[in-house]
């Protein structure tokens, strides 16, 4: 048998299964809240910081991603306090930053309410978002892509920079990622 649990996001009680993160819970009950790592079907790693919520606990509050918080009786969650607005926009102004080319990037900076980029820009084609590698190793099974170095070196590579015999072609990589996604693909956020 299921167990739910019920919590108050932005206001609104919600009740929802045992073990729902709080990104998904406010999502089924029509509560936006932007992201850029997270995907069905794959664990969260929370890792682009986009989908930041203000956890309330005994009178103080600390931030954090709601794609790795899972939801817990009687919490309190503000998804669009100024505090979390504040820190939004300048995560997705750091994503701009980093890869101003992205349309993907630049629609989620537009919904974070990014109107000034104060960053200088470096124009990559990566930024390190893990939706590649999660959908090769969780969703297809081939761990044909992973991280590899650490700190401003880590990047995502082939192993040996070879691809491996048991990469299934697929391009599924391709199809997610933020650096190649058109706005015909669909909305991100």
């Amino acid at each position: 048998m299921v167990k739910y649990v019920s919590l108050t996001i932005n206001g609104a009680k919600v009740r929802v299964p045992e073990g729902t993160t709080v990104l998904d819970a406010a999502f089924e009950y029509g509560i936006c809240i932007p992201h850029l790592c997270h995907m069905p079907g794959v664990e969260p790693i929370g890792v682009c910081r986009v989908c930041v919520v203000e956890l309330v606990q005994n009178g103080r509050s600390r931030m954090t991603a709601s794609c790795t918080l899972k939801a817990k009786e009687g919490m309190v969650v503000l998804a669009h306090s100024e505090k979390v607005l504040k820190a939004r926009r300048v995560v997705a102004e750091m994503l701009v930053a980093e890869a101003p080319n992205s349309r993907a990037i630049q629609d989620l900076a537009v919904k974070c309410g990014v109107t000034d980029v104060r960053f200088p820009f470096k124009n990559k084609d990566c930024v390190l978002c893990g939706r590649c590698v999660r959908v090769c190793s969780e969703m297809w099974q081939a761990q044909a892509l992973g991280f590899v170095g650490r700190g401003k070196d880590r990047h995502v590579a082939l192993p040996f920079d070879t691809r491996p015999e048991f990469c299934k072609r697929c391009w599924s990589c391709i199809d997610i990622c933020p650096m190649t996604i058109t706005p015909c693909n669909g909305p991100m956020v």
